[in-house]
């Protein structure tokens, strides 16, 4: 009998696999990977900042040293590359932006703000930059293709089908689905847990986003991240990642000419040189109304698990919570109450 069963293919669900490993528990993962994008086209990024409040991220300090121990770890296990440590660029438009940004590079937001202001250069002459920039540390990105290709090859019983929720037999002390026998199960569906009727009840506020990658000539951005408004990093050679939108009304993996006229817009605002669209691709981030994680166990089945919401911070999540489930599945170590789907069981109880 197996230690559990993962319902997922994307980031969470790889993620939870991985930490799963490294403490000898045995598992098989389970999913379709083309009934969401969201995981294999998302950026991959991570940022100690939220640039509209200028305040740190949640739990900033505890999720980047947790990421990059798992990410760097990850590549050695898969003998593979997919986490880039990089810096992000912050024009500035106006002196009282800048004026803000100096405060608190001195106060509140040191440990990521260079405390430097930088003046724009022959550089950045295609860079829409007007004048100065700032500079935030500890950000990176994950090459979200990479890794979860690589993770494919290290799951000992990996099978790709579509879940059928039908075909799960909960009893008092194990789970059946099909011919496997286990312990217990965690779903990490995304936002297709909409679709899932043991916790469906989960309410999400699940956003649609859109990405280019793009080819471009004189573009000198290596390792640094230009933000505004969106953001451009480099991939390799010419090649560039920009994003990205945010639709909460079509909850689908096509992407839109709405959606293509917006990332349009949002690059005409980062460069001055001329690109080609070299792929248009969308995805469902897995959102939730309080923007916290949905991770726990089922109110009445104690043997079904979540592992969801992770967000547009997935890839920053996804290693410290991943951890946390595991302590809370072998030690009964309580969750973060903000994560803790028992926020929620009023909801199934209404339901």
């Amino acid at each position: 009998m197996l230690d559990l069963i993962i319902v997922g293919k994307g980031l969470a669900a790889n993620t939870l696999a991985l930490s799963l490993q490294e403490h000898q528990l045995s598992y098989c993962i389970i999913g379709d990977p083309s009934l969401s994008n969201c995981s294999r086209i998302a950026a991959g990024l991570w940022n100690p900042i939220v640039f509209k409040r200028m305040t740190s991220s949640w739990k900033a300090d505890e999720f980047i040293k947790e990421l990059k121990i798992f990410y760097t770890s990850a590549e050695k296990r898969t003998a593979s590359q997919f986490y880039t440590e990089r810096t992000i660029i912050k024009p500035f438009f106006s002196v009282e932006e800048k004026n803000f940004w100096i405060k608190k590079s001195q106060n509140g937001l040191s440990q990521f703000i260079d405390h430097a202001i930088y003046t724009a250069n022959a550089q950045h002459k295609n860079l829409v930059i007007p004048d100065s920039y700032g500079l935030v540390n500890n950000c990176g990105n994950i090459d979200m293709q990479s890794f979860l290709n690589a993770c494919e090859d290290l799951h000992a019983e990996n099978k790709n089908e579509v879940f059928d929720h039908s075909q799960l037999r909960v009893n008092t002390d194990h789970i059946v689905y099909k011919n496997i026998k286990a312990k217990c199960i965690v779903f990490c569906e995304g936002h297709l847990v909409k679709n899932n009727p043991f916790f469906n009840w989960i309410p999400m506020n699940s956003v649609k986003g859109e990405v280019f990658e793009i080819e471009a000539e004189g573009i000198e951005l290596e390792k640094e991240i230009l933000n505004h408004n969106a953001f451009i990093f480099k991939l390799k050679d010419k090649r560039f990642k920009v994003g990205a939108t945010y639709n909460w009304k079509e909850l689908n993996d096509e992407p839109t000419e709405n959606g293509a006229n917006e990332l349009k817009e949002k690059l005409a605002g980062l460069i001055k040189v001329p690109y080609n669209v070299l792929e248009h691709k969308a995805g469902v981030r897995p959102s939730t109304l309080d923007r916290r994680p949905i991770i726990g166990q089922h109110p009445l089945h104690k043997n079904l698990f979540v592992f969801n919401g992770l967000g547009t911070k997935g890839v920053m999540l996804a290693p410290y919570f991943s951890k946390k489930f595991v302590h809370f599945y072998l030690n009964k170590e309580a969750l973060d109450a903000e994560v803790d789907v028992k926020r929620f069981y009023s909801k199934f109880n209404n339901g």
